[in-house]
C-alpha cells in the first residue's frame, strides 16, 4: 500500500513538473516570436508619413524582430535598403547595356546616363548611411549635430533626384520589355529613396523643432 502511494506521488510530480516545463516553453516561444512588439508599432507608425506607406512596410517589417529601436535606426535601416536596391539595380543595367553595345542599340546613350546618375546615387547613400552613424547624441544639439543633419538631407536628396532623373531618362512611350524592366527597378530605388527620406525627416523633426523653440 506504501509502495502504491508513492508510486502515485511520483506520478503526479511528473505531470506537475512536465506542465509546468511546457508553459515556460511555451512563454519563451512567444517570448521568441514577438521579441520587439514596439520595433512593428515603429515601423507601421513611422511609414505613414512617407508617400509609399505600403512599400515602406514591406521592406521594413523584416526588421520588426530585430534590434531597431528608435527612428534614428529606423531611418539608417531605410538608408540602407534603398542602398542595397540601387546597386542591385545598377548590376542588372550593367549586364543590359553590355548586351546593348555589343549590338550597337539605339537605347545606349540614355542607358549610360541613367546608369551614371544610378552611380551618384549609390555615392550619395553610402555617404548619408556613414554621416547618420557619426551622429552623437549624447553631446546634445550642437552646431557639430545639425551639421550632420544637413550633410545626410543633402546626400538623401541628391539620391533622389539623380534617380528620378534616371527615370525621365527612359520615355514610356512604346517601351521595351527590357526597359520596362529597368524603368520599374529604377523608380523603386526612387520610391525607397523617398521614403528613407521621409524617415530621415521625421528623425531629425525633433532636433529642428526643439531649436525653434529656443528663446
Amino acid at each position: 500500500m506504501a509502495e502504491l502511494r508513492l508510486s502515485m506521488m511520483f506520478f503526479f510530480l511528473f505531470i506537475f513538473f512536465y506542465i509546468n516545463l511546457s508553459t515556460v516553453e511555451s512563454s519563451m516561444a512567444r517570448a521568441r516570436h514577438f521579441k520587439h512588439p514596439d520595433t512593428k508599432a515603429l515601423i507601421e507608425v513611422s511609414c505613414q508619413t512617407t508617400l509609399y506607406p505600403a512599400l515602406c512596410i514591406k521592406c521594413l517589417a523584416r526588421y520588426a524582430n530585430s534590434n531597431v529601436r528608435n527612428e534614428q535606426q529606423l531611418a539608417q535601416v531605410a538608408l540602407t535598403v534603398s542602398l542595397y536596391k540601387a546597386r542591385s539595380t545598377r548590376s542588372y543595367m550593367l549586364k543590359v547595356a553590355k548586351e546593348l553595345e555589343s549590338i550597337k542599340a539605339k537605347e545606349c546613350p540614355a542607358l549610360r546616363d541613367c546608369l551614371q546618375q544610378i552611380d551618384d546615387s549609390i555615392n550619395q547613400l553610402s555617404h548619408s548611411i556613414r554621416e547618420l552613424r557619426r551622429f552623437d547624441l549624447k553631446a546634445g544639439m550642437t552646431d557639430d549635430l545639425f551639421w550632420h543633419i544637413d550633410n545626410v538631407d543633402t546626400w538623401i536628396s541628391a539620391a533622389l533626384t539623380d534617380a528620378s532623373n534616371c527615370v525621365d531618362e527612359l520615355p514610356g512611350h512604346r517601351m521595351s520589355k527590357m526597359k520596362a524592366t529597368i524603368k520599374g527597378k529604377v523608380m523603386n530605388v526612387a520610391q525607397l529613396t523617398s521614403n528613407a527620406l521621409a524617415l530621415f525627416h521625421r528623425y531629425a523633426a525633433r532636433y529642428r523643432s526643439a531649436t525653434n523653440k529656443k528663446p
